[in-house]
């Protein structure tokens, strides 16, 4: 229901907005040029304006008969809410982050006593935190002149206390000698941007010069913008008499700011640093050399040019303001901008860099060595070795890491292929892994894995090498010698084993190595959580038996029979999980249909022992040129089969058999 006084307290509410608002009276050529002016005088925004019409404009004819357009234009109240909110906003955001309250000064009251016109006039400044108040008796001192007629003494003591709100208040009357008053000059800069005031003194009887008067004197001159009413103010309280006083300052033309490029990315190099471990130890292995992104990565931002903003002199002539310059997008290769047409994106994974003004996204990365100089190495995309990879150094990366000289005791992972032109030398510790397949001139006393295939062409060492696919070993020595190999469809070498059997070399096939390890490790887990269940269960049957008995147990008793009985359901309950994993992985490992099968075209040394599927044999003398195959649940030793042709010509991605 609308009441009288939901109306009143609504119509209080506007006048109150009416009130906030500002407006300027703007004559100009067309309405648009009016709203520019005005959104420099009131520091707006066009956008924010409203206006209304006093006298419309007239373009004449033919630029006869010419007429200005004489707008009030002031702020939008929605627009004038918005920016009191936000300061308010911003005062409470800033008195939150005060740490302290700011200390008050102690300052002692004031008062000025002024002529102006006829009548006595007094300002009182009240003291601030402990300093004195202003004393009657010494305002009344100094009003012992001849000229004065009278003095409201009482409205003295009254304006003492309470002050006069920075106001100049009349408190009597003098003999007024209009002759003898202050003048005032006022002179504007050849430029227009200062406008001076100088003011002679007054003679006996004369009036002094207040802010009415000096603000009329400027009108009159034709002094409209920059106006600063604290320095008029200032001059009224204490002026200086024959000197020039700048009292209005032209509104400063700004320039726009340039477009520019805010990076995402160091493009300092010199400021990536090594890293450092919690405990404060500096990893010179880690040296953070790389900035790595990935496809769509957003890389950097242009930020675009800003208009000048005009300014005005006092007269209120424009003053031109230069709008900020473009620049082009630093697009480099292997990036991309994006639809909102100022973001750049990376176009594919790799290392991104700032290559004189034009950004860059290297897929591919070289380095002569990896060593202390370049640290261990993580890469999106492939990386190239032109050297070695040092021993305790690593390397991973999204794309193929090519090693042209040796790889140490060191970690090799890559979602591609990994090709060592010479060796891998693990010293017993090295791991290489490769989601595709491993080329290497040898491999000796190392870790491998590959999804696919193993390609060596000279020899396989005292290492433990496992392949999804094919172990290849082709060349004049292409020997196996030691170590336990894994592969799901073939091994092939010349020689495998050694002469007198001095070194266990073991070669499974014709399974999943990955499906075999995983099952292993079940059943070892699963032997040991059984234990552990064994173990819960007479814990359990002990105390149970003993609560019968007492009928209640110990507190701590109570509680360690109640951790076993849940530690017992969790236990069976991993069982059961698991032992359906395990059934899994023996159908997949029956299933499977590759044979496998293992062969030699030069000898199989005595000693050496071969898993095919799931049958096992050794072999008790040295065999020529064979094939090693699984049939009806035996392992059987038939005639040498080559290689397949697409095998000898097998080469990694990217390269060529030519």
């Amino acid at each position: 229901m609308v009441t009288l006084d939901k109306i009143r307290n609504d119509m209080q509410k506007l006048l109150q907005d009416d009130k906030s608002l500002r407006y300027v009276n703007v004559r100009a050529d067309s309405v648009e040029d009016a709203l520019a002016d005005a959104a420099v005088q009131l520091n707006s925004k066009v956008s924010f304006l409203e206006y209304e019409v006093l006298e419309k404009g007239y373009e004449g004819f033919w630029g006869l008969a010419k007429k200005p357009w004489y707008l009030r234009i002031y702020e939008n109240p929605v627009a004038v809410a918005k920016k009191r909110k936000k300061k308010k906003t911003e005062d409470i955001i800033i008195d939150d982050h005060l740490e302290e309250a700011p200390k008050i000064v102690d300052k002692d009251g004031m008062f000025y006593i002024r002529y102006f016109a006829s009548q006595i006039n007094l300002k009182v400044v009240l003291p601030q935190g402990k300093g004195a108040h202003v004393d009657a008796k010494e305002i009344l001192s100094h009003l012992k002149r001849q000229e004065i007629v009278a003095i409201e003494e009482d409205l003295i003591r009254q304006y003492v206390k309470t002050g006069t709100d920075g106001k100049y208040e009349p408190i009597g009357q003098y003999n007024h000698n209009p002759a003898a008053d202050a003048t005032i000059v006022v002179d504007v800069s050849n430029d227009e941007m200062h406008a001076m005031i100088t003011v002679s003194s007054p003679a006996v009887g004369g009036a002094e010069a207040n802010a009415d008067q000096i603000v009329r004197m400027l009108s009159i001159q034709g002094v409209v913008i920059g106006i600063d009413e604290q320095k008029i103010s200032d001059f009224v309280d204490n002026p200086v008499y024959g000197v020039p006083y700048v009292v209005a300052d032209a509104i400063d033309p700004v320039d726009g700011r340039d477009a520019y490029i805010a990076y995402n990315f160091e493009t300092d190099r010199s400021k990536l640093r090594i890293s450092e471990a919690a405990n404060g130890q500096v990893d010179f292995k880690e040296l953070n050399l790389i900035q790595n992104v990935v496809e769509g990565q957003p890389l950097a931002v242009k930020m675009p040019p800003e208009r000048g903003k005009a300014g005005k002199t006092v007269y209120g002539k424009y003053l031109e303001a230069k709008n900020g310059k473009d620049i082009h997008m630093p697009l480099g290769e292997n990036v991309v901008v994006d639809t909102d047409g100022r973001t750049i994106l990376a176009a594919t994974n790799g290392q991104v860099l700032l290559k004189g003004d034009k950004i860059f996204v290297e897929p591919v990365m070289e380095v002569n060595g990896v060593n202390i100089k370049t640290g261990n190495i993580q890469f999106l995309g492939t990386v190239i070795v032109k050297g070695n990879v040092e021993d305790g150094f690593n390397v991973k990366a999204s794309g193929n890491i090519e090693v042209s000289g040796t790889v140490g005791n060191c970690l090799l992972e890559a979602e591609g292929d990994i090709i060592v032109t010479l060796g891998i030398l693990g010293r017993n510790e090295g791991f290489v892994h490769s989601k595709k397949s491993i080329w290497a001139k040898f491999i000796q006393n190392a870790k491998i894995e590959a999804e696919e295939y193993v390609v060596v062409s000279d020899s396989i060492v005292n290492s433990n090498v496992t392949a999804n696919k094919k172990i290849i070993v082709q060349g004049k020595r292409a020997a196996i010698i030691g170590g336990h190999l894994f592969a799901t469809e073939e091994i092939h070498a010349k020689n495998i084993g050694t002469r007198g059997g001095g070194t266990e070399t073991v070669l499974e096939v014709g399974y999943d190595p990955r499906a075999k390890r995983r099952l292993n490790s079940l059943l070892e887990k699963n032997e040991s959580f059984k234990r552990e269940l064994d173990d819960i269960e007479l814990n359990i049957q002990t105390l149970e038996n003993t609560k019968k008995v007492r009928r209640q147990l110990p507190h701590d008793k109570e509680e360690s029979l109640i951790k076993f009985i849940a530690r017992k359901a969790e236990i069976q309950s991993e069982l059961e999980t698991m032992s359906k994993e395990i059934e899994q992985i023996q159908i997949h490992l029956r299933e499977l249909k590759v044979i496998g099968k293992i062969s030699a075209s030069g000898m199989i040394y005595s000693g050496v022992k071969v898993y095919v599927r799931d049958a096992y044999d050794e072999f008790p003398t040295d065999i020529k040129s064979v094939t090693v195959y699984y049939k009806d649940g035996f392992v059987y030793k038939g005639k040498y089969e080559p290689l397949a042709i697409e095998d000898t010509k097998r080469v990694p991605d990217g390269y060529s058999t030519n």
